[in-house]
């Protein structure tokens, strides 16, 4: 079942440390099955304002998968790149089967 990651990225602190970051994220995010879905640009409230300042969210086969990239070797020094050179927030989101259980 997939699973999201929705990172906010809310402020940037360090430009250089975010830089590095972008430069070294795709390969391990890819390296487990991931893929980006979206990559800030704009977004709209549909129904009451979401205060989401830069949202990126990546997509993944599985929850699991998305735990171990994020708790990958390859990732732990880009993700204190990210933690250092930025204000942000990470989600990990469950997928579902469709039509979802109960909604039927």
């Amino acid at each position: 079942m997939p699973a999201f990651v929705l990172f906010d990225i809310r402020d940037v602190t360090d430009p250089d440390k975010l830089a590095a970051y972008k430069a070294g994220v795709l390969v391990t995010v890819e390296a487990h099955g991931g893929c980006y879905r979206a990559l800030g640009g704009p977004s709209e409230p549909l129904e009451r304002d979401l205060p989401l300042a830069t949202p990126v969210l990546i997509e993944f086969p599985s929850a699991e998968d998305a735990k171990a990239w994020h708790a990958s070797e390859a990732y732990r020094p880009l993700r204190h790149l990210r933690q250092q050179g930025t204000d942000s927030a990470a989600l990990l989101i469950h997928g579902c089967d469709h039509p979802p259980a109960g909604l039927g």
